[in-house]
């Protein structure tokens, strides 16, 4: 199984853009690419799995256990000509001062040689000690490449390879050259998602095409092919017989897109046929058993939310009759009563008597742990901190005194800094963003709330 890891020496390197060159020159060369990120992300995913054509999925030692990784990862790996993981922030961070949770320790676990990516900019032969600092750091680690990232000419591409060779006994097996043309627009949660940037695939393509001029894809393919058997239990995934399937409704569309793949893979094995449905253009929600609004920037969207004022009283009622529904942070956006971003407020469904205000800097950010309260209608064992990530903006304003929670926060922000998880009738709607792993199963609960609600009618 050939397989690589994409790392960096720090964050904002230019990691994401050349492993989604990458990916795509890898796909254009008419090979199976499976891309994976590590830690907890939905917008480069997006990407990457854009680019490889085909689901990217995430490996994160926080919200999974470790042969758990290793399941999921040679799980969706077994079809693949090569595995290509991108990391998070540099190489050697990590949540833990021992690395437990590293980047590195990703490469270690999956034993997969690393290429680094480095930023350039104002180094020359200061480039040598960076490298072998970083292979001494960890022994165990195989950095098996470099990548020069944000050159400035031929003279300095010339330095650093020299330097390089001379110092240390990584090649180099690519220098890309500073330019605008591969630069994806960014704005508050990172880059623009791909099923927002109309020119997409157009871009992707630039990328990829600047990415083959300068990075030796043979030699990367070297690398990914110099490595061991890797062995794991394989996943035994329980699917429900399609006579006992629940028809699930998903918010698909340029406000709601932040979605595991393998989460809905999760809702499908447990009985699900999932309706992808437009916010934006749908008229009403379609007759179906249950709702899933997930993440997303419905504030970019909300005058067109707004003004779809049929669906906005559709799920109102749909709601408030019962509907078994899930929100998270974008989506429990959408079900408060308005948004109010940039000098605009616009009025949205209105089933969370609060408005959602947008600021300046994030009001929650980062990993969170949460406790089941006795309002929690999934079940959730009170005793278990569930491990989460959240990543907003907004905050919500005007939320009444009496408002019933699913979660005490433990670690994090939540919607108070002590409560998460909005419940009323069959809604919960929390800012956490959850993902369908052993410890939280949350797409099978789900499932079989659906299942109860619908005996007791």
């Amino acid at each position: 199984m050939q397989r690589i890891l994409i790392s960096a020496a720090h964050k904002s390197s230019g990691k994401t853009t050349l492993s989604i060159g990458l990916c795509s020159a890898l796909a254009q060369r008419g090979l199976s690419v499976q891309p994976y990120k590590k830690g907890p992300d939905y917008i480069d995913p997006m990407w990457l799995g854009r680019a490889a054509q085909g689901q990217c999925y995430n490996l994160d030692f926080y919200t999974m256990q470790r042969d758990e990784i290793k399941q999921k990862f040679l799980h969706y790996s077994q079809a693949a000509d090569i595995s290509f993981i991108e990391a998070n922030k540099g190489l050697y961070d990590g949540l833990d001062l021992d690395g437990s949770n590293s980047n590195a320790a990703l490469a270690k676990l999956l034993e997969t040689p690393v290429v680094l990516v480095i930023d350039v900019q104002g180094v020359t032969r200061g480039i040598a000690p960076l490298i072998l600092g970083y292979q001494a750091f960890d022994p165990d680690i195989n950095i098996a490449g470099v990548i020069l990232n944000q050159v400035r000419g031929q003279r300095h591409e010339s330095k650093l390879r020299a330097v390089i060779e001379h110092y240390t006994d990584v090649p180099v097996i690519g220098a890309v050259a500073h330019n605008p043309e591969m630069a994806i627009t960014e704005r508050h949660l990172g880059l623009i998602p791909s099923n927002e940037q109309k020119q997409a695939a157009q871009q992707i393509n630039r990328i990829a095409e600047l990415v083959n001029q300068q990075v030796d894809i043979e030699k990367l393919l070297s690398i990914s092919a110099d490595v061991s058997i890797l062995k794991s239990p394989t996943i035994k995934e329980n699917i429900v017989s399609a006579s006992e399937k629940l028809r699930i409704g998903v918010a698909h569309d340029e406000a709601f897109g932040f979605y595991y793949p393998d989460d809905l893979q999760a809702l499908k094995n447990a009985g699900a046929e999932l309706i992808n449905i437009n916010m934006l253009t749908d008229a009403e929600l379609p007759n179906i058993d249950g709702l899933f609004i997930g993440g997303g920037f419905p504030e970019t969207q909300m005058e067109s939310l707004s003004a779809n004022q049929t669906m906005r009283q559709s799920v109102f009622t749909a709601i408030e009759n019962g509907l078994p529904t899930y929100a998270e942070c974008g989506g429990l956006m959408y079900l408060s009563k308005s948004i109010q971003w940039q000098d605009n407020n616009y009025p949205m469904v209105g089933i969370i008597p609060a408005d959602t205000v947008m600021h300046k800097r994030p009001q929650g950010r980062g990993y969170t742990r949460l406790v089941g309260t006795e309002h929690n209608p999934w079940a959730f064992d009170q005793s278990d901190e569930l491990p989460a990530h959240e990543f907003h903006y907004s905050a919500l304003k005007g939320l009444p005194k009496d408002t019933k929670f699913a979660y005490k926060v433990m670690r994090g922000t939540g919607i108070d800094g002590q409560h998460d998880g909005i419940v009323y009738n069959n809604l919960l709607a929390c800012y956490a963003h959850f993902r369908d792993t052993r410890q939280t199963p949350w797409a099978e609960k789900f499932i079989s709330f659906i299942h109860s609600q619908r005996k007791q009618n």
